[in-house]
C-alpha cells in the first residue's frame, strides 16, 4: 500500500460504532478543504460506516481504508479528505 499523507489523526480505538464516525464528523469540520483525516478504529463496523458516510456526504471523500495491527490488535484505518 502506498503511504497516504494526512494532516490529523483521530484515535477512536476502543470506541463502539457509531462513536468513531460521530467523532470523525466533528473533527472533519476543523480541517481545511483538501486536508486528510486519518481515523483509527477497532470496531469492525466502522468500515461500512465510513463507506456509507462517504456515499451520502457531499463534503468528504473516503481516500482509503486499510487494516493494520497496532499493539497486537487489529485496527481499521480510514483516510477521509474534506472537500469543498
Amino acid at each position: 500500500m502506498t503511504a497516504i499523507n494526512f494532516d490529523r489523526v483521530l484515535d477512536a480505538r476502543g470506541l463502539s460504532c457509531p462513536l468513531p464516525i460521530i467523532n470523525a464528523r466533528q473533527e472533519i469540520t476543523t480541517l481545511e478543504p483538501g486536508q486528510v483525516l486519518k481515523v483509527l478504529a477497532t470496531d469492525r463496523g466502522s468500515v461500512k460506516d465510513f463507506q456509507g458516510w462517504a456515499k451520502t456526504a457531499k463534503n468528504i471523500s473516503l481516500v482509503s481504508q486499510a487494516t493494520e495491527v497496532i499493539d497486537g490488535k487489529e485496527v481499521y484505518v480510514h483516510y477521509v479528505q474534506k472537500i469543498g
